[in-house]
């Protein structure tokens, strides 16, 4: 969980869902960045943590 949560944190140029969220809400790239750099650093934190708390747990 951890490895999977880490490879989300700066992917969005290569990730597809960041074209497609882009051309489908007719955001400019610029815009598109801004918001999906928060979304995934947001993500990534939030599943290392997660993975954390449960490395504690398990």
């Amino acid at each position: 969980m951890a490895i999977s949560a880490g490879s989300i944190f700066a992917s969005h140029v290569n990730d597809g869902g960041f074209w497609i969220a882009a051309k489908c809400f007719g955001i400019s790239e610029r815009d598109t960045l801004k918001s999906w750099t928060v979304l995934e650093s947001v993500l990534s934190v939030a599943g290392f943590a997660v993975a954390a708390v449960l490395s504690l747990v398990i």
